[in-house]
């Protein structure tokens, strides 16, 4: 279910400086849109960068640096920033864009290094972004 859509972005602005350094000088503008789970627990923040050129391929999962939460307020994503991403994923390409994910609880609760993360939350985290990613890459 879809909680909003950011404005258009720098990439500096969108993401996390690690998850674009690589792409930094060639890096146009992000978009960003958060989805919730149908139980409205989970949220996912999907970042698109697009390039000037073509990038590589970047794989990463865990809590990488990535996409910086887009929080929208009245909703399931209303308290979802930066210390509440918990897994992510980023996907580079030999084409134009950057794809990224980051995934967190929709109660707000902090990341805590060390916790346990739930397999639906990194599963859903990798479904947006290879599907973002498939789309784009065609």
């Amino acid at each position: 279910m879809l909680a909003g859509v950011a404005p258009e972005a720098a990439c500096p602005a969108a993401f996390h400086a690690a998850a674009v350094l690589p792409y930094r000088p060639y890096c146009r503008v992000a978009l960003r849109a958060t989805y919730s789970d149908s139980t409205q627990t989970f949220v996912v923040t999907a970042g698109i960068a697009v390039l000037d050129r073509p990038g590589f391929s970047l794989h990463g999962s865990g809590r990488p640096a990535t996409v910086r939460p887009a929080a929208f307020p009245g909703g399931p994503a209303a308290r979802f920033g930066d210390r509440q991403y918990v897994t992510g994923v980023v996907l580079g390409s030999p084409g134009r864009y950057l794809v990224a994910t980051a995934a967190g609880y929709a109660d707000g609760r902090a990341y805590r290094p060390g916790d346990p993360v739930p397999s639906r939350l990194c599963a859903a985290a990798r479904q947006v972004a290879t599907s973002l990613h498939r789309a784009l890459t065609r």
